[in-house]
């Protein structure tokens, strides 16, 4: 046993089967499960896209844009305070997979107990930072003598929402450990959508942000009463087992604990900072536009990055059989996908991404009023493009065990990020304008992402679980970044304007699947292992589209 892996160790006790997998195991031993995760997951996402922007545009219709700039205020601050989960839920969700593969309900039921204590814990560590954190909102809003709103009230109902979440995310961590991860996201997506309705009804009748608000606790309760009644129907053996966790699993939990509360801080460091410099500095109506952007961009991701999250589970049990050949295979072809899901979607977005701003959220006395200018939507698009190149070697990171490695990681970038932050913000409103300010802000995410995410994160994985050296993914990786760069470069100057804000953006839109298209084509056959998997699967279902019954996979690899 390895020093140091923890749970993942634990593998090599595993009595493999005599068949060998094929590097797309999941397609063979949980293609039904990963493919309804992923279908699920987005169906409802982008169901949710719809109701978010819906919910949004009301908002700032009916109470106005500082409304907006607080709401994603304040979830930036609860991100922040989250910081107290400590990673307890990968960490312990990813000791779940071993017990669960070999049928120790007794081990599974320990740890579900041990996670349910945790979070009770934490739930109670955030309602109080939150609550200590209150006295300080006004030096966090830039305008905050122009902010019509209670600070005080509008942040404890975001605060009380987030908090109710904490008492059944041990039961939802339990039903993702079993790979049901659809039954979870539809749990999550049902309240979510009732939530939008609530909220537009709501914000349409009262003009009420703080009614708008009180809809977020009503969804963080539905989703509680839901989750309720599947795990007490689904997995009541495990809710009433009286196991304990061995002092062996205690171990490796405190050490991936370790690793994972660095990168929750780290992550918190980055991900919220951001949000309050903006209004700290700027002044949460810039925020506020600044968030209309970002929500678009967001749920997006969120949509392509529902093709790996939802796997992890599947790919941590395939971890357990540790066939590292295979592991690198698959991580290979989930990086070139990742690639090319990136070029479509992300200059798709850049390409259309102002006239969409104008459509959904338009204020009618201001129709171009929100619109910000052309090098924000730049610096958006190459910011999450580069956070979203990393989905597959996280989701590797994740499945196999890895995050205690690079613990000292996302401290050192979230605390660079804070102070580049704040240096670009000042250096570029000096040398630029003060409308330079965002954007020297969203420059230095941009630097920390490639001189540490883009270093650090690959080498960890490849060194302690795929167990080989990184040099050549981090030419990929660069080459592949530095290509879509010159794909937005051209996308740039190859736009057309249009008064007429639809005509625009389908113009666009098919200018942008153009160029992407050229980078996929060229993905595809340049890449020998992702051509050679994806013909594999059209073989595997044209036999049996055919019913053929001498079709076999045993000779995969």
């Amino acid at each position: 046993m390895r020093s140091g892996q923890g749970c993942f160790a634990a593998r090599r006790i595993y009595v493999r089967r005599q068949q060998k997998f094929s590097p797309l195991v999941v397609f063979d031993l949980d293609k039904r499960k990963g493919l309804i995760n992923v279908v699920v997951s987005i169906v409802f996402r982008l169901l949710l896209f719809v109701g978010g922007i819906f919910a949004r545009r009301y908002l700032i219709q009916c109470v106005g844009n500082d409304a907006n700039g607080l709401s994603s205020l304040y979830t930036s601050i609860i991100g922040f305070l989250a910081v107290a989960e400590l990673g307890v839920g990968t960490a312990i969700s990813y000791c779940m997979y071993k017990p669960i593969v070999e049928g120790n309900t007794e081990e599974v039921s320990a740890l579900y107990r041990l996670f349910t204590r945790l979070y009770l814990v934490i739930g109670g560590i955030i309602l109080v930072g939150g609550c200590v954190l209150m006295p300080f909102l006004p030096y966090l809003v830039g305008d905050y003598q122009s902010v019509d709103f209670n600070l005080y009230i509008t942040f404890g109902i975001m605060l009380v929402a987030t908090v109710v979440t904490y008492a059944y995310s041990s039961k939802t961590s339990l039903i993702n450990a079993y790979k049901n991860n659809y039954v979870t996201t539809t749990i999550t997506s049902v309240a979510q959508i009732v939530q939008y309705v609530l909220q537009i009804v709501v914000v349409i009748l009262t003009r009420s942000f703080e009614a708008f608000l009180v809809c977020y606790v009503i969804c963080a309760l539905l989703q509680w009463i839901m989750t309720e009644i599947y795990a007490r129907k689904k997995y009541m053996p495990v809710l009433k087992g009286s196991g304990s966790v061995s002092a062996d699993t205690k171990k490796s939990i405190v050490r991936n604990v370790k690793g994972m509360f660095m990168h929750k801080a780290g992550s918190a460091l980055v991900n919220a900072s951001d949000s309050i410099i903006i209004s700290a500095f700027i002044g949460s109506e810039i925020l506020g536009k600044y968030s209309n952007y970002t929500i678009i961009m967001t749920n997006m991701t969120s949509v392509i990055t529902l093709f790996f999250t939802p796997l992890t589970a599947i790919i941590g049990h395939l971890c357990v059989r540790d066939d590292r050949e295979e592991i690198q295979r698959y991580f290979n072809f989930f990086y070139a996908f990742n690639f090319m899901l990136a070029v479509v979607f992300f200059l798709g977005y850049y390409g259309i991404i102002d006239n969409l701003v104008t459509i959904f959220f338009e204020d009618p006395a201001d129709p171009q009023g929100l619109v910000m200018d052309k090098s924000v939507s730049i610096i958006v698009t190459i910011n999450y493009l580069l956070q979203f190149m990393r989905q597959a070697t996280l989701l590797f990171r994740d499945a196999t065990g890895t995050f205690y490695y690079d613990r000292w990681k996302p401290v050192i970038e979230g605390v660079l990020n804070i102070a580049l932050s704040i240096g670009f913000a000042y250096l570029f409103g000096r040398a630029f304008g003060e409308e330079y300010e965002l954007i020297g802000i969203i420059a230095a995410t941009i630097v920390t992402n490639l001189a540490i995410c883009h270093t650090v994160e690959p080498f960890v994985l490849f060194k302690y679980a795929l167990h080989a050296s990184a040099k050549k993914f981090f030419i990929k990786n660069y080459a592949c970044i530095a290509v879509f760069g010159l794909a937005l470069l051209a996308l740039h100057f190859s736009m057309q304007s249009f008064e007429n804000e639809w005509v625009e953006l389908v113009v666009n839109g098919f200018i942008s699947v153009g160029i992407s298209s050229v980078i996929v084509i060229g993905m595809f056959f340049a890449d020998k292992d992702f051509r050679h998997y994806v013909l594999r699967i059209f073989t595997r279902v044209k036999a049996k589209l055919k019913g053929s019954s001498d079709y076999s996979v045993r000779n995969d690899g």
